[in-house]
């Protein structure tokens, strides 16, 4: 018999209990587009979130305050921000000054301990395009609404605060007194310290507070030049202790995040294993079923001719293309899947093809483990023991 005859004979087996052969077909399926969905979803996550960090650049460095050989917040000079200017491949330079001293509320009849654990920062006027954030309502800090009480909600700050939107006269209580909220901004990805933050200009934090030192300095340097300024960064924050700086890039935090999602991949990729587990249990089941069914057709065939290779072979490709079959609707059911949420979530849609390569692969070789006892033992009967139940 040919290859086409085997499957030929095999599907008429198959559709003689399309009932049974579903259900033992849709564990296969279940597990395959679980492991398929998993791994289709997770590459085009991460896509999306390295085309989101290229999109925002990655050239940003930040130096914040560290600790002091004592263990004590350090305090970065106030001369940092225009001494890091002039380091060779810096193209931008903003700052913020965190004041601690400032809570900040919607009204002055919000219990002080609900804080929201918002911060009050000075800002330089140049930074969101630094941080590669816009203003989404309202409208940012300029050189005259800096000195006065005038402030700019991050995005989660206008969240916890409840303020959707800026309006004439809309005013939060912060430090003590009312500011009037000037804009709100859309979420800064790179820098999420700002999305948590209420933000005034240095005269008013210098006015109001007394004491704004910068806290955080946020540099744009030259792309291909990204690590020599890194190196150097610390020390032309302050040269005296350049180990009470510490400096981070956080576009590589974000990169490492996406690496480390995959982790939870291994998960969800033993559930999909369990399921096809499940499936091969299935896929043994009904042809162990089978063959004590079809005695009589085994016996038949023997009758006419068919040697034991090829009753053995008739029921293990029953059962391999009744997992393939599976394996199919699976990937078919994955790769939706995939389309559907990366689509949703405006990610390119990436499905690997290990993903289903791997799927089908996976199907066919439970479909043949699991089919190896029963076709087996279907070929050891003998003729006149499968014919005494004709």
């Amino acid at each position: 018999m040919r290859l086409a005859d085997h499957a030929r004979v095999a599907g008429v087996g198959l559709r003689a209990r399309p009932l049974r052969s579903s259900l033992s077909a849709l564990g296969i399926a279940i597990g395959v587009a679980a492991i398929v969905a998993v791994l289709g979803l997770s590459s085009s996550s991460q896509a999306g979130l390295l085309a989101e960090i290229d999109r925002l650049g990655t050239n940003l460095l930040t130096a914040s305050t560290g600790r002091t050989l004592t263990g004590e917040d350090a305090e970065l000079p106030a001369a940092a921000p225009a001494r890091v200017s002039r380091v060779e491949a810096v193209e931008q330079v903003a700052d913020t000054g965190a004041i601690g001293s400032a809570k900040v509320y919607r009204s002055p009849l919000i219990p002080v301990a609900n804080t929201n654990a918002l911060q009050v920062r000075a800002v330089s006027l140049n930074l969101p395009p630094v941080v590669a954030t816009s203003v989404a309502q309202g409208r940012w800090l300029n050189p005259a609404t800096a000195t006065q009480p005038v402030a700019v909600l991050g995005s989660l700050a206008a969240e916890r605060l409840g303020i959707a939107r800026v309006h004439p006269g809309q005013r939060v209580w912060l430090g003590g007194q009312w500011f009037y909220v000037a804009g709100i901004l859309r979420p800064a990805t790179l820098a999420p310290e700002i999305d948590a933050s209420v933000l005034i200009g240095y005269p008013a934090a210098r006015r109001y507070f007394t004491h704004a030192p910068p806290t955080t300095i946020y540099v744009r340097s030259d792309t291909s030049r990204v690590r020599q300024v890194q190196e150097l960064l610390a020390r032309a924050v302050n040269p005296e202790s350049p180990n009470e700086v510490d400096v981070s890039r956080p576009s590589a935090a974000l990169t490492a995040r996406a690496a480390a999602s995959g982790a939870f991949n291994s998960l969800f990729l033993g559930l999909g294993a369990v399921a096809l587990v499940v499936g091969a249990v299935g896929v043994a089941n009904i042809m162990i079923i089978s063959v004590l069914e079809r005695r009589s057709e085994i016996g038949l065939r023997r009758a006419l001719g068919a040697t034991r290779g090829q009753i053995r072979t008739q029921f293990l490709a029953e059962a391999i293309v009744l997992a393939l079959l599976g394996g199919t609707a699976g990937v078919a059911a994955g790769v939706l899947a995939t389309i559907g949420y990366a689509t949703a979530k405006q990610w390119d849609v990436i499905v690997p093809a290990q993903a289903w390569a791997g799927g089908i692969a996976a199907a066919v070789l439970i479909g043949a483990v699991a089919g190896l006892l029963p076709a087996i033992r279907a070929a050891r009967m003998s003729p006149t023991e499968a014919l005494r139940t004709v």
